[in-house]
């Protein structure tokens, strides 16, 4: 069932690119005017200090935290890891059947590889929003400890989810390599 999201690849592109667009634009035009142009947390890719995390929610005040805690991660962020979850996978498996050696595994394992290269984005991206939610719902109670955890998972986060997009990199590299190729001989196709 996993290996047939490579013939929706494009679609989920498409959609996945709207979301992240709609989202970014909410960042940059509503958000952060609400926090006195301070950047969400969710878009400090290296982490970020406790004292950068409080300020951040001082900033945001208790109208602007929930503002953001609904139209954020109430709303896009409940869908958008899972979405570009799904894109990874099918991008993964679409640019996997120019590769002979992926091409040649069974579906289960090659649902099986691409699954298991996606899977600690979307897990890390899903406890990062769920610590981040709560904080901005009780913003009396974040300690350092929460604001600590928030900045490690945005980290894993990024991390893992270039991971996944290096992967889909140099299959399509890959790809584009053995196309080149002639399958009975060897040489290089003539453009």
């Amino acid at each position: 069932m996993i290996v047939r999201l490579r013939r929706h690849a494009a679609a989920l592109s498409v959609v996945t690119a709207a979301v992240f667009a709609a989202m970014t634009l909410l960042e940059f035009f509503y958000f952060r005017s609400l926090s006195g142009g301070l950047p969400s947390l969710d878009l400090r890719f290296w982490g970020f200090s406790d004292s950068e995390g409080f300020a951040w929610i001082a900033a945001l005040g208790r109208p602007g935290a929930e503002i953001i805690l609904v139209w954020h991660y109430l709303t896009f962020d409940l869908v958008f890891p899972a979405l570009l979850s799904a894109t990874l996978v099918s991008l993964i498996l679409k640019a996997g059947d120019r590769l002979p050696r992926f091409a040649g595994l069974s579906e289960t394992m090659r649902s099986v590889a691409a699954l298991a290269l996606v899977l600690p984005y979307t897990i890390a991206d899903y406890a990062q929003n769920i610590v981040v939610a709560r904080i901005l719902a009780d913003p009396p109670s974040a300690g350092a400890r929460s604001m600590a955890l928030a900045s490690g998972l945005i980290v894993a986060k990024f991390a893992f989810l270039a991971v996944s997009v290096a992967v889909v990199a140099t299959f399509v590299l890959a790809g584009l390599r053995s196309v080149r190729r002639s399958p009975a001989t060897g040489d290089r196709k003539v453009r």
